[in-house]
C-alpha cells in the first residue's frame, strides 16, 4: 500500500503512463506483479501503430502531389515553358479521346435542376457553392447553346420542399440567361425535394416528340431530400419515359442520385474542388451516345424518321415595323415563316402559329459536327532528316512557325516537343493552338476542307 503514496508510482492501466512504466527501473524491479509485461507491451502497441501509420498514410495524405516538382527551370531559368507545357496538355486530354462517328441526338431538351437549399450557402467552394454554382451555369448556358444550336433548355430549383419552375424550356441563351441573372429571387432556403422536381421536369417533356433527346441536368449540394412519395416511382417514369438523368454533387454521393443515372444512363460525378466541378459539368455539353436499340427490347428502338424544317427569310432592320407572333411587339428586324408566313423574332424555334420547326443552314451545320467530328491530329515527336528538308517550318493554318520545347521540358503523353500536330488525313503539320482551335470551333480541318 505504500507503494501508491510514492511520488513515482504512475497507475499502469492509464494510457498516457505505457512508456513510462516499461522505462522506470525502481518499478521494474518492486513493482507489483504483471505490471513489467503491460508496460512492455503497451510499448510494442505504440510502436506497431507507429509502423501501420508510416505504410498506411490518411486518405488525405495519399493523394497529396508534389505539384512543384513538375515545373522545371529552362537553361535561362525561366519557367514559362513548363507552365505552358502542362496547361497545353490539359487543353489537350479530351482530344485524345476516340475519334469515332458515333450515332448521336442532335435535337437535345435539357432540363437544368438546381439546388436552392440552404445547404448551398456553405463556403467550402469559394465563394459560395450557391454563387459559384450560378456562375458555371451561365457559362455553361452559353457553350450547350453554342454545340447544340437546335437544343432548348428549361431551369427548375428546388428549395422549401418543393420544385418551383424558373425558365420555360426556350431556344433561345438570353432567354435562359435572363432567368439566371437574378440572384434575389434564387435565394436558397429550406430543403431540396428531388422528386417533386424531377417531377416536373419530367412533365414539361411529356409532348416531346420521340426524335429529340430528353435530359435532366442536376446541381446538387444537399445530403437529405423532402419527398412527398416512393422517389423510386418516379425513377421508374423516368426509364419508361427514356430520360436521362446526370447528377453533379457537391456535397457526397448519395445512393437514389446514383441509382437515376445508372437506371437511365446518364452521368454522374461528385466535384472535388472548384476547377474539378467545372471540368465534369462542361463533360454533358457534347450530345451523349445513343443506347444501342437491342438493349431497349424489341420493338423499343428509336426510329429514324424525317422530320420537317423550315428554312425562314430574314428581314432587314430598314423593313416596315409589324406585329411578331412570338412576344405581340411591334419590330423591324425578324423572320418570316416559309409556310404561314408569321414573323417571328429569333430562330431556331418552333413557329406558334403552324408549329413548323424553324432553323437556318449554320445551325444545322454546327450541330452536323458531332455526328462526324474531326480527327485528332497525332503528335509529332521527331522528324526524320529528309522530313526536315521537305517539310514546312511553320504552321500550314497560321503559318507561324513552330516553337520547339527546351529539353528540360517536361513532355507528357500526347504533347509534341517539336510543337508539330499531324493531320491523318491530309498530312499537314499545324501548331497547339490551331489545333485546339480546329477540334473546339472549327470543326473542320484547313487541309481536309
Amino acid at each position: 500500500m505504500s507503494g501508491r503514496h510514492d511520488k513515482n508510482y504512475m497507475d499502469v492501466d492509464s494510457d498516457s503512463g505505457g512508456s513510462y512504466i516499461a522505462d522506470d527501473p525502481d518499478f521494474n524491479e518492486g513493482g507489483a506483479r504483471g505490471t513489467k509485461g503491460k508496460g512492455k507491451k503497451a510499448v510494442r502497441r505504440k510502436e506497431t501503430f507507429k509502423g501501420k501509420s508510416k505504410e498506411q498514410p490518411y486518405a488525405w495524405e495519399a493523394s497529396y502531389t508534389r505539384s512543384w516538382d513538375t515545373v522545371q527551370e529552362d537553361d535561362t531559368g525561366s519557367l514559362q515553358n513548363s507552365v505552358q507545357d502542362l496547361l497545353t496538355q490539359g487543353r489537350r486530354r479530351r482530344l485524345l479521346a476516340p475519334a469515332a462517328a458515333i450515332r448521336r441526338t442532335i435535337i437535345r431538351h435539357l432540363v437544368i435542376l438546381l439546388d436552392l437549399s440552404s445547404s448551398m450557402m456553405d463556403r467550402d467552394m469559394r465563394p459560395t457553392r450557391f454563387d459559384l454554382m450560378l456562375e458555371y451555369t451561365r457559362e455553361f448556358v452559353v457553350e450547350w447553346f453554342d454545340q447544340n444550336p437546335l437544343g432548348q433548355i428549361g431551369v427548375v430549383g428546388m428549395r422549401g420542399g418543393v420544385g418551383e419552375r424558373i425558365g420555360e424550356m426556350v431556344g433561345n441563351p438570353q432567354d435562359v440567361l435572363r432567368c439566371l441573372e437574378s440572384r434575389t429571387k434564387l435565394e436558397p432556403t429550406g430543403e431540396p425535394s428531388l422528386q417533386n422536381a424531377i417531377e416536373m421536369a419530367r412533365a414539361s417533356m411529356s409532348h416531346l416528340p420521340t426524335h429529340s433527346s430528353r435530359e435532366i441536368l442536376i446541381m446538387y449540394g444537399s445530403l437529405t431530400t423532402v419527398d412527398p412519395g416512393n422517389i423510386h416511382d418516379t425513377l421508374d417514369a423516368c426509364v419508361r419515359d427514356k430520360i436521362r438523368v446526370s447528377v453533379v454533387a457537391l456535397a457526397a454521393e448519395m445512393k437514389i442520385c446514383r441509382e437515376f443515372c445508372d437506371k437511365t444512363g446518364g452521368s454522374f460525378g461528385v466535384a472535388l474542388n472548384e476547377g474539378h466541378f467545372k471540368d465534369i459539368l462542361f463533360e454533358l455539353v457534347p450530345p451523349p451516345a445513343q443506347r444501342a436499340a437491342a438493349a431497349a427490347g424489341p420493338g423499343k428502338g428509336s426510329t429514324a424518321d424525317l422530320m420537317m424544317m423550315g428554312f425562314p427569310t430574314r428581314l432587314p432592320d430598314s423593313s416596315p415595323r409589324t406585329l411578331c407572333v412570338c412576344h405581340s411587339e411591334m419590330k423591324s428586324e425578324g423572320f418570316i415563316c416559309p409556310r404561314c408566313m408569321a414573323k417571328l423574332c429569333d430562330i431556331p424555334t418552333d413557329c406558334d402559329i403552324c408549329g413548323l420547326m424553324i432553323v437556318s443552314s449554320p445551325h444545322l451545320a454546327r450541330s452536323y459536327h458531332h455526328l462526324f467530328p474531326v480527327k485528332a491530329y497525332t503528335a509529332v515527336m521527331e522528324l526524320t532528316p529528309e522530313e526536315r528538308n521537305t517539310r514546312l517550318k511553320m504552321c500550314y493554318a497560321c503559318s507561324s512557325p513552330f516553337k520547339e520545347l527546351q529539353k528540360t521540358t517536361i513532355t507528357a503523353p500526347g504533347l509534341s516537343p517539336l510543337d508539330r500536330y499531324r493531320c491523318p488525313n491530309c498530312k499537314n503539320d499545324y501548331c497547339a493552338d490551331c489545333d485546339l482551335f480546329v477540334h473546339d470551333v472549327v470543326h473542320v480541318c484547313p487541309g481536309c476542307g
